[in-house]
């Protein structure tokens, strides 16, 4: 058995980040992604996010890639609240994302950060934090 424990922020938007996560629906979609994650032997410490965008901690299991966790959560995600008319209009994903490694040492923080969004989101707009991650993790220079 390996022994593997790599944890990772990740952040994806809506498709044309339509603002159609509502503070009703998010919990259920949220809590939805969190069970499935369960049913499909990942585990996610913490998914929140706001209007048009989902912040996810999850720990890397030694047999999947960060490309394909993501490709399970947000495409059984879409489709389950498609299947349940979740949200109006139907929820589509943008197909980039935003995923970085988190040190043990950092775990609370992120944890706390991701758990604030309503909060921080009062204060800047996603494009804005969006950019800020680029920026603070030199993604620009690997376009």
């Amino acid at each position: 058995m390996a022994y593997v424990k790599v944890w990772i922020h990740a952040v994806w938007g809506t498709k044309n980040r339509l603002p159609i996560l509502t503070p009703e629906t998010r919990p259920i979609l949220f809590q939805h992604i969190k069970n499935n994650a369960v049913d499909k032997s990942f585990y996610i410490d913490f998914v929140n996010g706001y209007t048009d965008h989902v912040h996810c901690l999850f720990a890397l299991n030694a047999d999947m890639t960060i490309a394909k966790t993501l490709q399970l959560i947000k495409g059984e995600s879409s489709f389950w609240a498609n299947n349940q008319k979740l949200v109006e209009p139907k929820l589509e994903w943008a197909d980039e994302y935003f995923a970085v490694s988190v040190s043990e040492s950092m775990i609370d923080t992120v944890r706390n950060y991701i758990k604030n969004q309503e909060e921080h989101h009062k204060k800047i707009t996603f494009q804005q934090e969006y950019n800020s991650f680029i920026t603070k993790y030199n993604f620009s220079s690997q376009r």
